[in-house]
């Protein structure tokens, strides 16, 4: 049978002046076994998305999973994924910016590439300041989820309690400061907006316990910061722009810009 060909017959078949023509495709496409939780071949030779995605997730909190997967899969310790326009995390940026050492401890020694984000949370207060000192107004890059490199510091609790002293001294390592919108004119923009024919092409803005989230289903929910003026932008993407705008007396329209125009809703009547 061709399937039970390996490479070192193919190549005693050959050398036997043997024609390949038949073979060349079908052994080798035969004999080749499915990635271990690969689920499928699509992605390949990439790793999985559903895995990198499990990968970065568990990366927040749960160490053996942390350990199983970069057991079977080495390179994970890398892994990172785009969760929405552009908001990119590691799997060292997830465990650096909730303060688990642990797990940042493990990912580095396993081959994740050391941060400022990662040096701020695990109190090392001679790489940061290097950092600082090498790029002057880093510490004004937020990290992921537009979580500031200050708010990593304080994440690391006591063994980086200087690292948080002198990014306080600095002035700028915090976040931002959002502009003043009320409550009730953040509710006011809640519902679901179609831009389109399909199933999915609709967005759930939500208002719950002060914050407004931007969702399209299969995707993660974003959070929305208020620049000004109506218009947002999304959590880990501050060039974004989302922009609501009154269409007729009870109408509403929603546009996506990054930085052109992707995408323009109208809310649903309720």
């Amino acid at each position: 049978m061709p399937g039970s060909v390996t490479r070192r017959g193919f190549l005693v078949l050959g050398s036997l002046g043997v024609p390949l023509t038949s073979w060349s495709r079908s052994a080798f496409a035969q004999v080749a076994a499915p990635l271990p939780g690969a689920g499928g071949l699509d992605a390949f030779p990439s790793h999985p998305p559903d895995m990198v995605k499990e990968m970065v997730g568990v990366s927040h909190g749960n160490f053996k999973r942390v350990q199983e997967l970069v057991e079977a899969r080495p390179a994970l310790a890398r892994a990172a994924i785009d969760w929405g326009f552009g908001d990119w995390e590691d799997a060292l940026g997830a465990a650096s910016h909730v303060g688990n050492r642990p797990i940042a401890e493990y990912l580095i020694a396993h081959g994740a590439r050391p941060t400022i984000f990662s040096a701020t949370m695990l109190g090392q207060l001679d790489v940061v300041k290097a950092f600082v000192a090498a790029q002057p107004g880093i510490q004004r890059i937020p990290g992921p989820h537009s979580i500031p490199l200050l708010a990593h510091a304080k994440a690391g609790g006591a063994a980086a309690a200087p690292v948080v002293q002198y990014l306080e001294s600095l002035g700028d390592a915090g976040a931002p400061p959002s502009a003043p919108i009320s409550d009730d004119e953040r509710a006011s923009l809640a519902g679901t907006y179609v831009f389109g024919s399909g199933a999915n092409d609709r967005i759930e803005i939500t208002f719950d316990k002060g914050a407004l989230m931007f969702l399209r289903k299969g995707a993660s929910a974003r959070g929305l910061t208020h620049v000004g003026d109506r218009a947002f932008h999304p959590s880990g993407a501050a060039a974004v722009r989302i922009r609501f705008a009154t269409a007729g007396p009870r109408g509403m329209t929603l546009t996506v810009h990054d930085p052109d125009l992707l995408v323009t809703a109208r809310r649903e009547p309720a």
